[in-house]
Parts: C-alpha cells; sequence; structure tokens
C-alpha cells in the first residue's frame, strides 16, 4: 500500500475510540523497530520526521528507509508527517520531499499569525494531489525537545497556557487545519514534571463541544517509563577508571541519579485521553530515545563488568574484548524500540486497526 494522509486515520479513530501512534524516528534501527511493532501488532503508524531529524539524517536516506518500510509491510497504513515545522517554507519543502501530512507550529506566535501561517500551509497542501493533511498547534506546553522549547512556568501556572476552547472554533475554521494538537497538561522532554500531571479532561471536553468533529494531538506524551530511567541511572557510569567506583557499579545497586526527577504522562491518561475523547494522534519521541539509550548503556555495562570480574579474578587468561561491534548494541536497541512500542500501541488501543485504516 502507497503511504497515506492521516484523515481516514483520523476519522476511523474517533469512531473507534483509539489512536495513531507517532513515532519521532531518526536512523535505520529506530525505523525498522517501530515498523516491526506495528506490523506484528497489526496497527496503523505516523513516521514523524522533525527539523532535527531532518538534519542530522538526510532525508533523503530517511526517505528511503521509510520507503524500503512501505515494500516490507504493505498491509501497514503508513503516514510520514513533518512534526514541529516552523515555517512555510519547511513545510512546503516537506511536501515535495514526499510527505503525506505536515505540522506547522505557530503556537509561539500571536493568534493572527498562527492562523495567517497555518492557513499558507493549508491552502498549498491541501492542493495537492495527493491531498497532504495539517497539523497546527494552539496553545503552549511546557519542557524542552530539539528546538521546540516551551513555557518556563508551564507546570506553576499551566491554566493560562491551555488550549481555549472559544479560541479553537475560530481558529480551525480559519486556518482550515486538519487537525488541532491542544495543550491539555502535557510537556515535551523528560523532566516534564515535578509531580504526576494530571490531564485537563474538562479541557478536552469543552474543546469537543466547541470543535464537533476536529481530531484532536497530544504532543509532550511520553510516558518516561521507569524501567528506562532506573536502567539509565544504573549503567551510566559517571567514571569507570576508579576501581572503587566499578566496584560499586558492578553490583548494580548504585543509583548515579544520570536522569533525577524524570517523570512523564501516566499511561492510563493517556489511554483515556483516547479511549474516551477525540484525542486520535499521541506523539512519542522520548520514550524511544530513553529505550534505545537505556539498551546500550546495559550492553557496555556488562561488558565493563565482565572486565572488572576478570581483573578481580587477578587478570588471567584473555582480557573480555570490549563491544566496538555496532550491531551488538545497535541490535538489542532496536530490540527495545520494538519493544516499547508494541507496549504504546496496546495503550492507545491501535492494536488491531490497521485494516479499519486501509
Amino acid at each position: 500500500m502507497p503511504l497515506v494522509n492521516t484523515k481516514k486515520m483520523f476519522e476511523k479513530a474517533i469512531d473507534g475510540g483509539f489512536a495513531i501512534g507517532a513515532f519521532n524516528v531518526n536512523n535505520m534501527e529506530i525505523i525498522q523497530g517501530i515498523m516491526e511493532a506495528v506490523a506484528s501488532e497489526k496497527a496503523p503508524v505516523i513516521l514523524q520526521i522533525s527539523k532535527g531529524a531532518r538534519e542530522y539524517a538526510n532525508i533523503r536516506y530517511l526517505k528511503a528507509l521509510i520507503d524500503t518500510a512501505v515494500a516490507e509491510y504493505p498491509d501497514i497504513p503508513i503516514a510520514v508527517h513533518c512534526d514541529h515545522g516552523d515555517t512555510v517554507d519547511l513545510c512546503k519543502e516537506c511536501v515535495s520531499d514526499g510527505y503525506t501530512s505536515v505540522m506547522i507550529d505557530g503556537s509561539h506566535h500571536s493568534f493572527d499569525e498562527n492562523v495567517r501561517l497555518t492557513k499558507a500551509v493549508a491552502e498549498f497542501s491541501h492542493a495537492q494531489d495527493p491531498y497532504v493533511s495539517v497539523e497546527a498547534e494552539l496553545g503552549q506546553l511546557g519542557g524542552i525537545e530539539e528546538d521546540v522549547v516551551g513555557a518556563d512556568d508551564y507546570e506553576e501556572n499551566i491554566e493560562k497556557y491551555l488550549t481555549d476552547p472559544e479560541q479553537a472554533a475560530e481558529f480551525w475554521k480559519a486556518s482550515k487545519c486538519d487537525s488541532l494538537a491542544v495543550a491539555i497538561g502535557t510537556s515535551h522532554g523528560a523532566f516534564k514534571f515535578k509531580k504526576e500531571p494530571k490531564l485537563a479532561f474538562n479541557r478536552i471536553e469543552q474543546i469537543m463541544k466547541t470543535c464537533p468533529g476536529l481530531p484532536l494531538v497530544m504532543h509532550g506524551s511520553s510516558s518516561v517509563p521507569k524501567e528506562f530511567v532506573d536502567k539509565v541511572n544504573t549503567f551510566a557510569v559517571i567514571d569507570n577508571s576508579k576501581p572503587e567506583l566499578i566496584a560499586a557499579f558492578a553490583k548494580a545497586g548504585v543509583n548515579w541519579e544520570q536522569m533525577p526527577k524524570s517523570m512523564g504522562v501516566p499511561e492510563d491518561q493517556i489511554s483515556k485521553a483516547c479511549q474516551q475523547y477525540a484525542v486520535c494522534k499521541v506523539n512519542i519521541d522520548t520514550d524511544i530515545r530513553l529505550g534505545l539509550t537505556a539498551s546500550i548503556l546495559e550492553v557496555w555495562a556488562n561488558d565493563n563488568i565482565k572486565v572488572f570480574e576478570w581483573l578481580k579474578a587477578g587478570g588471567k587468561g584473555t582480557q573480555p574484548a570490549f563491544n566496538f561491534d555496532p550491531r551488538k548494541y545497535l541490535g538489542p536497541a532496536r530490540k527495545a524500540v520494538k519493544e516499547m512500542v508494541a507496549r504504546k500501541l496496546h495503550v492507545l488501543g491501535a492494536a488491531g486497526k490497521a485494516g479499519l485504516c486501509s
């Protein structure tokens, strides 16, 4: 099946009480892990490419990898989406590169300027054949992720940053966007909150009343799983040149707190937003980064522990080899991405829904 835009995906998601997982991609292993998961769970998927990913990987490489995924998994509906496009020109460039969906993020501008930017992107994208869907954002999130910097006082003054329901209706009508990312209490990055957040479901209800049928999008929705954070804190050694630190590390009970106080959006709240409200796209990036990084750190840490144990035994025989074959640590990292994505598909209720969106 060729790449699809998000219109049918979102129609089916709203009707069926589920959401499409929108996963950020940066390299081959991430794309492979995501696609293996959605294929095994028979779920539709949105592969998101940020401005930073374009710069890091070169869009021609990423597009070739995605084209391969389309060929490998012909039964899986796949949309390619520009995440947080910050200019009209970038969005147009993404359309020219074959994206089937683009986001123009004018949320940090005035309301009128946000409308102007979104309308310009919508007019261009909707005129394409095939049609390219457009996502916009109204309201503001907290946290930091790549080039996206949220409000500094977000958690303390969250109410003033939430999406206004009346403005949302006006914005939708004027801008002609196909979906709207709303601020409902989520936040970008791994260090989102000082205490467990509670999503503003009452605000979602109000937006659904003023904007009936409008597909809503949740940004900043990684849950920062504790098992990933624990692995990072256990295996990210500060200084492995000192025997006493290696010894402490080898016990695997020491928490270096490389990621102190990291906290994400609880998965039960994400599920509720998808099942009971009009949230039909959920962005997940931080959790992919965490799963990938935690897995690589674990492989290298276990290699260090083998060397430590060899030294402790008197250093007899051949020293355990250091693992510098990228296949040996990127393979497990890819598996970690697959397992995490498969879990998210059930949180979103998207597992088994591929046939509905084709």
